[in-house]
């Protein structure tokens, strides 16, 4: 929740500054505002006289750092790269700051954060780091709070019209403590992705119904997805000439391969606990906290749900489709170059899809769309597995956001938060999520712009426009330290993966590196708050014959299959 005193001062801030004079001062400043609205800036949710405003917001309170360097930085995504190459020079024209917008691979970015927090040596002014890092934030005592900066130190520099109830995922920045510890810059979800075309075909419906006795349709649980996708390649096996697939992953030993697990798969199963955003007390890695947010332990006999039932379910299936629907080179496949794959015209479905891509499903000259521009394809909700329940996260989604550090000198961080307020503020926030469609604004969200964009993006502007998004988060704040605790996961599971060892074995290892690092972690008193103390171990059976999770193994893993018509399901969003 944001502090309500902040609420009310930003709300009332804000309507100070739309209703006051939106010419500035100097003819110099007002004359780059024209311009960049004009050039680039002409959607926004709002007025000319508003955008204005802003802009002359933004001139006025960098005055005490004009002329100085600031460096940021950012992994590659488009959005990323609109904002190098579009509001980095706009901003620097404005206020005078010289800022370098920085990319470089999302893991040297989480390396680079690291290095900085554990050394003090100021590295980059202002990181967009994933929120999946907030566990690690609010522990460690090095990143600024952003709420108690925005009461104090950054008081005259925060816009009057942030307007922070409008971000759709403040809620994954914020602290158990209530406090927001980074601000959201991008953010997209993962969502099941499917050949909407193949799938209306009377002639696949027939051959689908007549096989297994229910409708080819969007899959509500893993076994219609396992028949789906069963169906595509062995039954159909041949479309337009080319071979096609029921299914794509990848499954190269790389650290991208952890992305595919711990970004919420043992969740989609129903590892975890009800609660969203992140299930408590049982999170999406299986981590399990005490009351007072201090994680307690991942492995089964201590009260986590990493290697449980569940999620050997879950890894299990993985290795198998893979194995099983998706391309034979897709075993050999990072993620970098297993996302492309879909856009390439073989593939019937994929589980578990970043919209992230959405842009690059859109070009008229890729074999999904046809000849007007309109995707062949559609997204919709991935399926849950059998140990899912009501009140459960269904899937992930990635919020990069703002993150600095108390060994940035103040003032260069304080430029560096005029620039992220700038990439954020509504003035920029709909070209921007134009350009790279990661929407962080409910406002942008249901603008007229993307009411008609909406046709070509395959259902994208309609999952963010449901209430069901809510259902889809990051990692949580469970987790202590994201920037040692991720390697684990592809570390321990790519021998599942390539068929070494059991599913059962790696995530009896993964989970007990989860317990010794935190357990190590502990010792050190490194954390500020929150830090681990974990229980005892315990008989397994113990904890599994507890209610909730971790759950004890279901008799029937794989009921019978549901599907629900992609139409009907857009309508229910829709109402």
């Amino acid at each position: 929740m944001i502090p309500t005193r902040m609420r009310l001062s930003v709300l009332a801030a804000g309507v100070m500054l739309a209703s006051g004079s939106a010419h500035a001062d100097n003819p110099d400043t007002q004359a780059v505002i024209d311009r960049l609205i004009d050039e680039n800036f002409q959607h926004s949710t709002l007025s000319r006289e508003q955008q204005e405003a802003e802009l002359e917001w933004f001139a006025k309170a960098a005055e005490p750092f004009r002329g100085m360097e600031i460096n940021v930085v950012s992994e590659g995504l488009t959005t990323h790269v609109y904002e190098r190459d579009v509001l980095s020079k706009a901003f620097t024209e404005l206020t005078g700051i010289e800022l370098t917008h920085n990319i470089i691979g999302e893991g040297d970015v989480v390396n680079n954060m690291q290095t900085q927090m554990q050394s003090g040596r100021n590295i980059y002014d202002g990181y967009v780091n994933d929120s999946d890092s907030i566990g690690t934030h609010i522990r460690y005592g090095t990143t600024i709070n952003l709420s108690k900066a925005m009461e104090n130190e950054w008081a005259d520099y925060t816009l009057p019209t942030l307007d922070l109830d409008d971000f759709i995922g403040i809620q994954y920045t914020t602290g158990p403590d209530g406090d927001i510890y980074q601000l959201p810059d991008q953010q997209f979800a993962n969502l099941y992705w499917f050949r909407y075309d193949w799938f209306q075909r009377e002639d696949l419906q027939k051959q689908f119904r007549e096989k297994y006795g229910y409708e080819l349709g969007v899959p509500t649980n893993w076994t219609a997805y396992q028949d789906i996708a069963e169906f595509f390649t062995n039954d159909v096996g041949e479309l337009d000439g080319q071979k096609v697939y029921g299914h794509m992953d990848y499954g190269r030993r790389d650290p991208s391969l952890g992305w595919r697990f711990h970004d919420s798969w043992l969740s989609m199963a129903g590892m975890g606990s009800p609660g969203v955003p992140f299930g408590n007390p049982v999170d999406d890695w299986g981590i399990r906290v005490d009351e007072d947010s201090r994680p307690v332990g991942a492995s089964v006999s201590r009260g986590g749900a990493t290697n449980s039932p569940a999620s050997i379910f879950a890894v299990t299936k993985m290795v198998d489709w893979l194995r099983d629907y998706a391309p034979p080179e897709a075993q050999g496949m990072t993620f970098g170059e297993a996302g492309p794959v879909p856009a390439q015209g073989q593939i019937a479905q994929q589980m578990f899809w970043y919209t992230a891509f959405t842009a690059d499903m859109t070009s008229p000259d890729v074999p999904v769309t046809d000849d007007e521009g309109n995707p062949k394809w559609r997204m919709a909700p991935s399926p849950t597995g059998p140990y899912w329940e009501e009140g459960m996260k269904v899937g992930y989604q990635d919020v990069g956001s703002w993150t600095f550090f108390d060994s940035t000198p103040e003032d260069r961080r304080t430029a560096a938060w005029l620039y992220a307020q700038f990439t954020t503020s509504k003035t920029v926030s709909l070209e921007k999520l134009m350009a790279g469609l990661t929407p962080i604004r409910r406002s942008d969200v249901f603008s007229e712009e993307m009411t008609e964009m909406a046709p070509k993006l395959g259902g994208l502007v309609e999952f963010y426009r449901s209430p069901e998004q809510a259902k889809w988060s990051p990692s949580s704040t469970n987790v202590p330290d994201y920037p040692r605790m991720a390697p684990l996961w592809w570390q321990n599971l790519a021998p599942a993966v390539s068929g070494d060892i059991s599913p059962k074995e790696a995530l009896d290892n993964l989970a007990g590196d989860l317990d010794n690092i935190m357990s190590r972690l502990a010792r050190a008193k490194v954390f500020a708050t929150f830090e681990p103390k974990l229980n005892e171990e315990r008989d397994p059976e113990y904890w599994l014959s507890q209610p909730g999770s971790p759950k004890a193994k279901l008799d029937n893993e794989m009921p019978t299959g549901t599907t629900v018509p992609y139409d009907e399901l857009i309508q229910s969003w829709q109402q």
